[in-house]
């Protein structure tokens, strides 16, 4: 589809779920994309990562791309950039601190050089065909969070991206009510907003008031002080960094990810004051009463720091009596991950605190009080719903016309939504998708290779090796290689059933190959069904001798 007369929306990714978040918006025969996100996988990808979008509709017609815009450097904003920036051909825009994020991310794959990324100062503005862009800074989790005023032939677009309301932000300085009412008064047309946190009741709170609360905690806290948070939650970095020198504690960093983001910060004018480091160590030889770490892996990731500390696998030691405090939100899906480091540590005499004793977090997402407010000042036309799940944005689009807004439409992922004229309405769908990256190969989520391996992972795998003579016949013995499947101390009877079952059908001379190797596989498949109950992946090899 190509926009002609009017204005369109269309996401890709972001939209039904949370995470991935990448938007088109089409007007007068042009597409601009504003975010390319990536989203981490989970148990239902074996062996992958990260997970990718498929932009198999922008792709094609990527000569109608003018350019994609970064609302934020957040992973599941700017983290397929590096993936795709290069075939999709176009320039890049972004603020100073997010395109230092993406300098690097370009730099890791030997693409600085090849993909345009133009850096537009905060509350700059710029113009892309019938687009016209200005940056609206907004609190967020991370350092240069904005929105985006869109101008085109047919209204404004305020879009959102990830936002909160904070009267003590600690990093950055975000668009005053005041501001924000004006962009209401000079008209509206749409609203395209993160419904993250729609069904919570109260806002999201101050980073000032998780200051002064890490602060009383630290304070009365005895031994080893280690506090995990997001790596690319700068603010907070920010607020850790003052609790470590008010406290009378140095401060020891641990995970790539935190070195990154605090180089970065530093580059763009951020963490000015933030105390130097001591590293792994030195950390160990001082008073374990004057340190405080901050480390990486509060999701619990395996091989971040957290992890790799609990399992004794990091130079960073917490023994009895030390503290691990979790300044961060436990992300829906990761519960075992988080519950088996926290057993480890708990089996080591640590304590841990997360956000469920203290108020040691806030979220960079709008609660119900945040989002009514937003509808107040800006007072759009229509309000679009994004950046959540279908009970999000379906929730938010009920509580936006509870507040009066005149307009509210529900879509998801690959609904073509007509903004202007007459809209909004629903006037096409196109296909989108789910990418992984596999090692360094990009492959469909659904594709053979994963649905292979999730066939093997549940049902194991047997591979079959049989000789033919020069007549065709069965030579030898065949041989036959488990693994996965649920046998245990029967697996050489069942070796002998099947060997015997094989030599017993297959006494004369082959005739098709083809058809003597599936009949052979679904031999070994039926009887380790009938042992098991499993069907495992079933590999024939037949081999003239």
């Amino acid at each position: 589809m190509k926009p002609k007369n009017e204005l369109l929306f269309l996401a890709l990714g972001g939209s039904g779920e949370i995470g991935m978040n990448v938007n088109l918006y089409g007007c007068d025969g042009k597409w601009v994309m504003v975010d390319l996100g990536m989203t981490f996988a989970d148990p239902g990808y074996p062996g992958i990562d990260l997970i990718l979008p498929d932009l198999e509709f922008i792709e094609k017609q990527s000569k109608n791309l003018l350019g994609i815009v970064l609302t934020h450097g957040h992973e599941d904003h700017i983290g397929a950039i590096p993936y795709f920036a290069n075939e999709l051909e176009v320039p890049l825009y972004a603020t100073p601190f997010t395109a230092g994020l993406i300098r690097r991310k370009l730099a890791e794959v030997g693409l600085e050089d090849n993909v345009e990324l133009n850096i537009i100062p905060n509350d700059g503005s710029f113009d892309l065909g019938p687009f016209g862009f200005r940056y609206i800074p907004i609190a967020h989790s991370i350092a240069e969070g904005n929105a985006l005023l869109i101008d085109t032939p047919y209204g404004k677009i305020f879009h959102t991206g990830d936002w909160k309301l904070d009267d003590e932000p600690l990093l950055g300085v975000p668009a005053t009510p005041e501001q924000l009412k004006t962009i209401g008064d000079d008209g509206v047309l749409a609203m395209v907003c993160d419904s993250t946190n729609v069904f919570n009741e109260s806002a999201s709170g101050s980073e000032g008031d998780v200051y002064r609360n890490l602060m009383r905690v630290v304070e009365n806290l005895e031994n080893r002080v280690l506090v995990t948070t997001f790596a690319s939650n700068a603010a907070r970095l920010q607020t850790l960094g003052e609790v470590a020198k008010q406290s009378g504690r140095q401060l020891c960093v641990a995970g790539r990810s935190l070195d990154r983001m605090i180089e970065n910060c530093r580059e763009n004018g951020y963490l000015k004051d933030f105390p130097p480091t001591v590293d792994f160590e030195e950390a160990m030889t001082i008073p374990r009463d004057e340190i405080m770490i901050v480390a990486t892996g509060g999701q619990g990731e395996a091989r971040a720091a957290l992890g790799r500390i609990a399992g004794d696998s990091h130079k960073i030691k917490l023994t009895e009596g030390d503290n691990v405090l979790f300044s961060s939100k436990q992300i829906p899906g990761n519960e075992i991950a988080i519950g088996l480091i926290q057993n480890q540590l708990a089996a080591k005499g640590v304590v841990m605190i997360t956000d469920r004793q203290e108020h040691i977090h806030v979220s960079g997402h709008p609660g119900r009080p945040e989002l009514a407010k937003m509808y107040e000042w800006i007072r759009p036309e229509i309000l679009v719903p994004v950046h959540g799940e279908i009970r999000h944005m379906k929730e938010q689009a009920r509580f936006a016309e509870q507040q009066g807004v005149p307009k509210t439409i529900f879509q998801q992922n690959g609904d073509v939504v007509r903004l202007a004229p007459d809209g909004p309405k629903i006037v096409g769908q196109e296909r989108t998708g789910r990418l992984v990256l596999d090692g360094d190969v990009i492959i469909p989520a659904n594709g053979k290779t994963l649905n292979d391996r999730r066939k093997i992972g549940y049902n194991g795998t047997i591979s079959v090796a049989v000789g033919l003579d020069q007549n065709g016949k069965l030579s030898g013995q065949p041989v036959l290689r488990l693994m996965g499947v649920p046998l245990e101390e029967d697996e050489e009877d069942f070796l002998d059933e099947i060997c015997e079952a094989i030599l017993k059908k297959f006494k004369k001379p082959v005739g098709d190959l083809n058809r003597f190797s599936e009949e052979l596989r679904l031999l070994v498949r039926r009887s380790a069904t009938e042992w098991t109950g499993k069907k495992p992946v079933v590999s024939v090899m037949v081999v003239e001798v």
